[in-house]
């Protein structure tokens, strides 16, 4: 009940644009959470699934035109996340993750693993069981989860909510859409965004939070929205916007 309470409080500063530093046990052991509770801290030359879940919450946080491998891991570039991600909220910033960071993770992700601020539904309105794409269902929910990691972190940064108008996409879905036979949306892992800021502004800031396909006004077809991706290699390109 208690921890309920404290999310809801937690959701309401973050609307507002409140930190939720003050929210949090930042002084105690991370809480349990009803996603994922982390048991150590961790730091670099770590490894494990415990490292892999952190990760996936940093993700949004590589830098410029950089992308985190979800490998568990724990080197250099998860460390520069863990610290950009500190940054953002506010944290001591040293690249560790330890209770302060965990209690941050937790006031911001669902039960569901979700961050607070999307939902699968927002990541798929075309089948509900995720089927019907190019990988198996449960790969494309879990890329979608990571975009929404990543678009959490685009949202902190732009200051301003993010409007999903399109996401995971079977075949049929993709074809009736007119998308591309080889569309990351097939994949789970792309999301087309409208509403403001400007689709140039979250083109030209999604550059720094690990999205390795970027479209946007001046590709075809783009004039109405920003697509942000994962895809192998990089491919931005939105020249309205000078990328």
């Amino acid at each position: 009940m208690l921890r309920h309470a404290l999310k809801l409080l937690t959701t309401l500063a973050l609307a507002a644009g409140f930190s939720v530093t003050a929210l949090v046990f930042t002084g105690a052991p991370a809480h349990a959470d009803g996603c994922y509770t982390w048991g150590r801290t961790l730091s670099q030359g770590m490894s494990g699934e415990d490292v892999r879940q952190l990760q996936i919450r940093v993700s949004g946080y590589p830098g410029y035109g950089a992308v985190i491998s979800l490998d568990g891991s724990f080197g250099p570039a998860t460390a520069a996340a863990v610290t950009r991600f500190q940054q953002a909220y506010g944290l001591s910033a040293d690249g560790v993750a330890g209770p302060q960071t965990f209690s941050q993770i937790y006031a911001l992700q669902d039960d569901d693993c979700t961050p607070i601020h999307f939902t699968y539904g927002e990541l798929n309105n075309c089948n509900s069981d995720w089927s019907g794409g190019a990988v198996s269902a449960a790969t494309a929910k879990f890329n979608a989860r990571v975009t929404m990691w990543k678009l959490e972190a685009l949202r902190k940064d732009l200051g301003t909510p993010l409007y999903i108008s399109s996401g995971f996409r079977s075949y049929s879905c993709n074809s009736a859409a007119g998308g591309s036979s080889t569309s990351r949306h097939l994949y789970g892992d792309a999301a087309d965004l409208t509403g403001a800021p400007s689709f140039c502004t979250m083109a030209q800031r999604a550059r720094y939070h690990g999205f390795a396909e970027i479209l946007g006004p001046g590709y075809p077809d783009h004039s109405d929205h920003t697509h942000v991706a994962n895809r192998a290699s990089q491919f931005w390109s939105a020249s309205v916007c000078g990328i």
